[in-house]
């Protein structure tokens, strides 16, 4: 199945504003659907195209960009006689499918793209690890946009929502409510959403098989296990920290404070001893990192403290699978309690590892802040998320607090606001129920999280 994705107009962009000067590379993790996308993109707009998978080229193919760089006329003709296709001036573009399995292409991008005869769209996963480019020269003619699996808004329009996608947004940009029967229509949408999650091949599974989750899951556990392999295949020495630290993503997200406790890991360890562990992981793109902010007063980004970190899955509906047993979820009715709300334990991480993948889809760096109260010898403000305006001149920021059941206390929130009241622009509350404008603060619907 082809699903709309909002890329595709990030490459309509592309295309109408680099007029060839610029390569563009496709950055995300293993099966989001950037081949998919990228083809039909080529397909659509373009007069004619290849599309070289450096899982399954040729050695004639290879040969051509170990060989005749320096020859393009060459270079051109073996490509279009190995792809049967006829390459037009302007007109035609060749896509660099899984560059990162041969890096001698990503570097031949500077010639081509100095040649100007042709487009070029690069995709890769893990494409910045350092195993990958340690001996090529990365050029500088390639701008990156990085894609992510689906979000709510396409889970939606894959579903065939589109009318019920633009009245979530109409809702939430005049702070109006849904509809109440509407509303509960769209929280039982969200919570498919959050079971089968936004990897394509999932999606197209559950649509396929008249809404099985079962059959997602079948392809969820096939990704899974993919991400493991690709572990195993690191090089490095710091393969097993990677994957305990992979396997331990649903334990740090069931604790109340949702990061990461080193000590949880192995006795005596610290941050330093994990920073290349931490960077393949969100290179990689399978986890989406949150660092804590020591003082969101002054900026996000100046005051991160990376030995605070919450390392969320980068898909939600993968978190459910890595998190539950194939016989756990049948014997506990598992999909059936998380459909209707009444899941009494793990709701919390599976709702805010949501909103943390809206969040990072809509473009969002990730951070969270936490203090301390040394007479009370515990943190007495937690926020969950904060986003930031990124003015220089007028810098405000958005406290988001998830709460995953009806009732809740919003005491954090509160303390926030006194603390840096002159910084805050909005206050969000992301619960289920619907929405309501109140004491400056906006509660928003679970569902509208993608709006932000």
């Amino acid at each position: 199945m082809i699903f709309k994705r909002k890329i595709y107009r990030r490459l309509l962009d592309w295309k109408a504003n680099s007029s060839g000067s610029k390569a563009l590379l496709v950055e995300g993790a293993r099966r989001i659907g950037k081949s998919t996308i990228v083809e039909e993109f080529a397909k659509n707009e373009y007069k004619s195209y290849i599309l070289i998978d450096f899982n399954t080229t040729s050695d004639v193919v290879k040969s051509a960009f170990n060989n005749y760089m320096t020859d393009l006329d060459t270079f051109f003709l073996i490509l279009s006689s190995e792809y049967h296709v006829t390459l037009f001036r302007r007109e035609s573009i060749i896509v660099f499918d899984e560059v990162q399995q041969f890096p001698k292409a990503r570097q031949a991008v500077k010639y081509l793209v100095a040649d100007g005869r042709y487009d070029y769209i690069e995709t890769g996963s893990l494409i910045s690890i350092k195993e990958k480019v340690k001996d090529i020269t990365i050029p500088s003619e390639e701008r990156k946009i990085s894609m992510y699996p689906m979000d709510f808004e396409e889970f939606g329009w894959a579903l065939g929502e589109n009318k019920m996608m633009e009245y979530i947004r109409k809702c939430f940009e005049d702070k109006n409510p849904l509809e109440q029967n509407l509303h509960a229509k769209a929280m039982l949408l969200f919570r498919q959403y959050m079971i089968v999650g936004g990897m394509p091949k999932s999606v197209a599974a559950y649509i396929e098989n008249d809404r099985s989750f079962e059959k997602a899951d079948i392809e969820k556990r096939d990704i899974l296990a993919l991400y493991r392999n690709d572990i195993m295949k690191i090089n490095s020495g710091y393969r097993s920290n990677v994957l305990a630290i992979f396997d331990q993503i649903p334990a740090f997200l069931s604790k109340s404070e949702r990061r990461v406790v080193m000590g949880r890991i192995e006795k005596g360890a610290t941050f330093p001893k994990y920073h290349d562990t931490f960077f393949w992981l969100a290179d990689s793109m399978i986890v989406n990192e949150c660092f804590n902010c020591s003082d969101p007063n002054v900026g996000l980004s100046l005051n991160e403290d990376r030995t605070y970190v919450k390392c969320y899955m980068g898909d939600t509906g993968l978190l459910v699978s890595h998190a539950f047993d194939e016989k756990e979820i049948v014997d506990n009715e598992l999909y059936k309690e998380m459909l209707f709300g009444k899941l009494s334990t793990n709701e919390g991480m599976l709702y805010e590892n949501a909103i943390a993948q809206m969040l990072v889809a809509a473009g969002h760096k990730l951070y969270f802040y936490t203090r301390y109260n040394l007479e009370k010898h515990r943190n007495d403000i937690e926020i969950d998320f904060i986003l930031s305006n990124n003015s220089k001149l007028k810098y405000k920021i958005y406290p988001i607090e998830v709460k995953s059941a009806d009732r809740y206390t919003t005491t954090s929130l509160s303390r926030f606001a006194d603390t840096f009241r002159e910084r805050i622009g909005c206050s969000y509350v992301i619960h289920p129920k619907n929405l309501k404008v109140e004491n400056k603060v906006v509660y928003i619907p679970a569902y509208m999280a993608f709006c932000l």
